[in-house]
């Protein structure tokens, strides 16, 4: 299932961040900041960095390979950690599903600016929604 036809969110909408690369078990999502994106020190919002993680980790969970089906992810727990500050310019969030089992998941993300310096990381615990634990998933 590509993401473009599922359509973006309204989340994603409104932060303007983009699925720059998604296949079972990894994903890349791609925002260009923004002053809208930043906090009142003028760099980049720290709940934006989160956002981004939480978000691509989700991804990385979550491909499904059937046209017309997505699989669906419910975050359990998300661990973030801030390690470089950004004005403006294309970051990455850099996913991978790490482990799991049938109904849990486990996954990790970095997120880099465009000079590849790590600006935060984290690690999440997701749980699949009813039917989003088979690499098929639901229909749309």
């Amino acid at each position: 299932m590509s993401h473009k036809e599922e359509g973006p969110s309204g989340f994603q909408q409104l932060l303007g961040y983009r699925l720059a690369h998604w296949e079972d078990g990894h994903a890349i999502l791609e925002l260009e900041v923004e002053h809208k994106h930043t906090n009142r020190a003028g760099v980049l919002h720290g709940g934006v960095l989160a956002t981004l993680i939480d978000t691509a980790c989700g991804f990385s969970a979550t491909y499904c390979p059937v046209p017309g089906r997505v699989r669906r992810v419910v975050t359990l727990s998300l661990s973030t950690n801030f390690t470089g500050q950004v004005r403006h310019g294309l970051i990455q969030a850099v996913a991978r599903r790490v482990s799991g089992g049938s109904r849990i998941v486990f996954c990790h993300a970095d997120v880099f600016d465009a000079a590849g310096k790590l600006l935060g990381s984290g690690q999440g615990t997701f749980r699949f929604r009813t039917g989003s634990e088979h690499p098929e998933g639901v229909a749309l």
